[in-house]
């Protein structure tokens, strides 16, 4: 959605950027060349070992620091990071909080049960624990809980009963306990459903073992602090549990004054995106406007 994402955000010449989820840094090039000349983009990302890469692609692409600044960290420390950078805000703010190809293909962090690893998860290898050490320190309750608050899983205490019967340590085995044993208790329910129920236990995981939902609360907590007047917002979610939080606090922040426009319903991607990139289908993008005056003239955004 990176048309999308320059239609709402509306980078122009001189303006200081934040991409809160730098990523492989494909949004970040796209808005950088708006910003020019005069602006400046920083990228934030908690996974240590995707952020060296994306930096030196950058670098390779001739593009200096300068104009962009990789940083290692949190969204949810917004502000701390700005001030360390000397900002005192930014004009234009992105949050992609879907998980990368990079990231879901290495079996290696355990983020997929498609290929064979241990049941990790962690975007940052060296702080927290892994997804199988959460799931050995959880009671079957709590871990109903989780399947239910992070990923609204209708099943979630029969899946928390599953996988609390032995330990789990690789991906291969917990996508295999929660596929067979949904079929045996529920022998009516269609293979489809089982798969989306595997999908939904793997994603209500890897939020709980990265606290996902804190971070991103903290985030939009920050978020009008961190934006100068007029400044944009765009924020790319991909599951409910996301969207509602995003579209509650723009919303609660229009009401209270602190954002002067914010988005009447969620953006999506194109049909041709959607066809050539079918993880597109679940992105819904929200934007808000920063209450004050903005340096650019103020046009409702789509």
């Amino acid at each position: 959605m990176v048309e999308e994402v320059l239609r709402c955000l509306r980078p122009t010449a001189g303006e200081v950027a934040v991409d809160c989820t730098l990523g492989g840094g494909g949004h970040a090039r796209a808005i950088l060349e708006r910003l020019h000349p005069g602006g400046r983009l920083l990228g934030l990302d908690s996974d240590p070992l995707e952020l060296p890469r994306t930096e030196a692609h950058m670098r390779a692409a001739g593009i200096g620091p300068e104009v962009f600044v990789a940083r290692l960290g949190n969204f949810a420390d917004l502000p701390q990071v700005l001030a360390d950078a000397g900002l005192a805000g930014a004009d234009l703010i992105l949050a992609d909080l879907g998980v990368s190809s990079v990231q879901l293909d290495n079996p290696e962090r355990g983020l997929s049960y498609k290929g064979v690893g241990p049941l990790d998860m962690r975007m940052n290898p060296s702080r927290g624990e892994p997804a199988s050490a959460l799931l050995a320190r959880l009671s079957e309750a709590r871990v109903a809980r989780v399947l239910s608050e992070n990923a609204d899983e209708p099943h979630a205490e029969l899946i928390a009963g599953i996988l609390k019967r032995q330990p789990v340590a690789t991906t291969h085995l917990a996508e295999r306990l929660v596929r067979t044993g949904l079929t045996a208790a529920l022998p009516t329910l269609a293979k489809a459903d089982v798969k989306m129920s595997v999908r939904r236990t793997f994603q209500a995981l890897r939020i709980a073992v990265n606290e996902e939902f804190p971070a991103l609360d903290a985030l939009l907590r920050s978020l009008p602090a961190c934006l100068l007047p007029g400044g944009r917002v765009v924020m790319l979610t991909f599951h409910s549990g996301e969207d509602r939080r995003v579209k509650k606090a723009f919303q609660a922040g229009y009401r209270a004054g602190v954002y002067s426009d914010v988005a009447d319903q969620v953006v999506r991607s194109t049909k041709e995106e959607t066809r050539a990139n079918r993880s597109a289908s679940a992105a819904k993008l929200r934007w808000a406007v920063r209450a004050g005056q903005s340096c650019i003239p103020h046009a409702r955004m789509p």
